[in-house]
């Protein structure tokens, strides 16, 4: 379409100009005229038309348009396709009367056309670099169907994995979740947000909404504000520093406000420390739920609270749209509010380009490219994680010659794709089954479902299941649980395999064929119950479109495992939560009390933080994964054993890849501050670097820590380092490691 003259914007701009012309403006100045500019010429009706986004599955009729032409509207979100974009672009444009552009949302949360693994998946790769490129194909194919923004990434630290959303979440750590926070920034916008191949991205869910009570959506959060700086901020934190656009509050109260009406989150921190001038978007009505809160007694009310604590854009819910003009008419609130609100939405449009290119061409090449598969299926055997692998039983050695594919989700190409993924199709799905009977050249597949769905209790089908088992020499089982068991409003409460998939691991072991156990699901799963039954464990999550071939890639080693685990996996449910990075008490459970017998109040021998009937310690730890091939650390060297403030503290170590094959491997650095005011985690992560060594050799791999990767905020929300001694470990994962001390002076 072409593109149309802001005759009465450009003159007005042109004019303030004028008087300027021998004066240098940046483009950010520019912007920043531009928007007084059109500030001015507004009406308090048009600029709260700014501030309200609606749903077209949730609002559309033919009045839309009319609402549209009177500036009613600032976005939308779920439109239907193109051309209703365009469409509704058009009108905004020709028809309205200030011709302000529409910006269009959409949930493009792991990819687009082409489907991702699970953002959970993808911070199990422990690789920035393939993450940004992820995320940049999601924006240059959502981009192309004239969206201009995601709702995306989540950075909500996750403990719980009965949460349902922890499936979009980074996993448990800050310092892993800041940095895909930058590569996802990095990816969706680009260098430049004028490219139309870029879109804008969007830091959610702001902020504590990981730390629901009770793994149950949309819950209670009460978290200290040194824990909420330390823990649950940095990620958010990192998004702003990187140039994120958009922040959207959460759902969630947090310690007794709820967060669209938070202004100590929202004003405090995001505008005043973190100075913050993208615009705040409000989750799906979160603004009109402060009433079921019991924050708020009407809608008048929660439309006052929003705007005062900083929400400058309302999703889905009208409760501003329908009370801040009577609300600036009687005095409650000042008009000030709603300008800087609507200078924030305006400042991301100009970022943006819409004023210049309002309207998306569909680009041909775009969509589902090989580039684009290729990247998918790399980022999905990144993702994979190696739990087990008794007697070497993968890879797949050449002498099998009968493989059997069994369970319900090998060939399931929708529950691959994961929770949202709206826009995947699972036409598009390359399958295991499919993978496997295209690619195993010389090699029998022998396919049998077992169960119709991960949660079919039906066991008819298993004797067919065992049949097939029967006929080969290896059984790739692949089980978990269906996209629709987890995220949004999907939280469990018993994360053992639904249906009847365990008595199908128990039927085949009888068989006495190797097992190999394909888990797909978008959680960590409690496996105690058919571990000890399978001889490997690989754990794929939801690994989208190229899920087939990233597994075939896996299983047969023509890729290495290296993904690692971004959250801990509990062994039962009452473990939870459970988290590397947690605290030490006054009685720490110790290696040698594990399987002790207690004594008494007299005697407290083993009197620790422990549970009588269930290990301490997570199934998996943080940062867990194995390899085909093994990896030996040594040689741990400290540039010195006592730093100054100033200083940076160098760390090398040596790695040896002591197996056959060649291999990726993630190093991961962690400290721990031993004493300090306030008490510090066990271990914290502050480094890691995926390194690629070949078979029998030895790579030095160093890191650098400055007194910034040692400080911590306190009660009183300082950020400070203090002197004394540190514990430093180097390992690959959070348990094993090897440990190195010194001082702070």
């Amino acid at each position: 379409m072409k593109k149309q003259p802001f005759i009465l914007l450009l003159t007005i701009v042109f004019l303030l100009l004028s008087c300027n012309q021998k004066a240098k403006i940046s483009k950010d100045e520019m912007i920043e005229k531009k928007i007084d500019s059109l500030l001015v010429l507004m009406t308090l009706e048009e600029k709260i038309g700014q501030m309200q986004q609606l749903s077209i599955s949730r609002h559309f009729n033919d009045t839309v348009y009319d609402l549209v032409r009177q500036g009613k509207i600032g976005s939308f979100l779920n439109a239907r396709n193109l051309a209703m974009r365009n469409e509704l672009q058009r009108i905004a444009l020709e028809e309205s009367r200030l011709r302000i552009p529409l910006i269009f949302g959409r949930d493009v949360i792991h990819g687009y056309k082409t489907i991702f693994p699970i953002p959970l998946g993808q911070a199990a790769s422990w690789n920035p670099v393939l993450v940004e490129k992820a995320s940049a194909i999601a924006a240059k194919e959502a981009s192309s169907d004239g969206i201009d923004w995601t709702f995306a990434p989540m950075l909500d630290i996750a403990r719980d994995p009965r949460w349902g959303r922890i499936a979009e979440s980074p996993g448990e750590d800050p310092f892993l979740a800041s940095m895909l926070a930058r590569a996802m920034v990095r990816g969706f916008q680009g260098e430049d947000l004028t490219d139309p191949s870029t879109i804008a991205a969007c830091g959610k869910h702001f902020v504590g909404y990981g730390a629901a009570e009770g793994g149950k959506d949309y819950n209670t959060t009460l978290i200290p504000e040194a824990e909420l700086r330390n823990i649950y901020l940095p990620s958010f934190k990192a998004f702003v520093e990187e140039g994120g656009q958009t922040i959207m509050s959460a759902f969630n109260d947090l310690n007794g406000i709820p967060t669209s009406g938070n202004e100590f989150t929202l004003r405090q921190i995001l505008r005043n420390e973190w100075r913050f001038d993208g615009f705040v978007v409000s989750d799906w009505e979160s603004v009109a739920e402060m009433i079921p809160h019991g924050y708020c007694k009407d809608e008048a009310e929660a439309a006052q609270k929003a705007i005062l604590a900083g929400v400058d854009m309302e999703m889905v819910s009208q409760t501003m749209q329908d009370h801040l003009p009577s609300l600036i008419q009687n005095g409650t609130i000042s008009e000030s509010f709603i300008n800087l609100a609507v200078k924030n939405i305006l400042r991301v449009k100009f970022r943006l380009g819409l004023f210049e290119k309002p309207y998306a061409d569909s680009l041909e090449n775009v969509i589902l490219t090989e580039d684009n598969l290729k990247t998918a299926r790399e980022i999905a055997t990144e993702s994979c994680v190696l739990l087990k692998n008794e007697d070497n039983v993968l890879p797949i050695k050449s002498s099998v010659k009968r493989i059997a594919v069994i369970g319900p989700l090998a060939d399931a190409p929708l529950d691959q794709l994961g929770t949202w993924a709206f826009d995947g199709r699972p036409e598009n799905s390359v399958t295991p089954l499919k993978a496997f009977q295209e690619m195993s050249e010389g090699k029998k597949i022998i396919y049998s479902p077992g169960l119709k769905t991960s949660r079919d209790k039906d066991m008819e089908g298993i004797k067919q299941a065992v049949a097939a088992a029967r006929q080969s020499d290896i059984v790739l089982l692949f089980l978990g649980e269906e996209a629709i068991l987890s995220g949004e409003a999907h939280s469990r409460a018993f994360l053992n395999l639904p249906g009847a998939q365990e008595q199908l691991v128990e039927a085949l072991t009888k068989t006495g064929k190797p097992l190999v156990g394909i888990i797909l699901a978008g959680r960590p799963l409690v496996l105690s119950k058919i571990e000890d039954k399978l001889s490997a464990i690989l754990y794929a999550w939801h690994p989208g479109t190229m899920a087939g071939p990233a597994i075939h890639d896996l299983v047969f080693g023509k890729v290495v495992p290296s993904g690692k685990l971004p959250v801990s996996f509990p062994r039962a449910e009452g473990q939870i939560p459970v988290y590397y990075n947690h605290k030490n008490t006054g009685r720490p459970p110790r290696e040698e009390q594990r399987n002790i017998t207690p004594g008494d109040p007299m005697n407290p021998v083993g009197f620790s933080a422990n549970y009588l009937d269930l290990d301490y310690l997570p199934r998996y730890p943080f940062g867990y994964g194995l390899s085909y091939t093994s990896f030996d650390y040594s040689n741990i060297l400290l540039s010195a054993d006592t730093i100054g403030f100033k200083d940076t503290l160098d760390i090398e170590i040596l790695i040896k890849n002591t197996g056959a094959y060649d291999a990726q491997e993630i190093v991961q650095l962690y400290i721990r501050d031993i004493y300090a005011s306030i008490t510090q985690p066990v271990k914290e992560l502050k480094g890691f670097k995926k390194i690629m060594i070949s078979a029998g050799d030895s790579l030095n791999v160093n890191f650098g820590l400055t007194v910034n990767d040692l400080s911590f905020y306190d009660n009183e929300g300082s950020f400070l380092a203090e002197p004394g001694r540190f514990e430093l470990f180097v390992g690959k994962n959070s348990r094993e490691t090897i440990k190195a001390s010194f001082y702070l002076k």
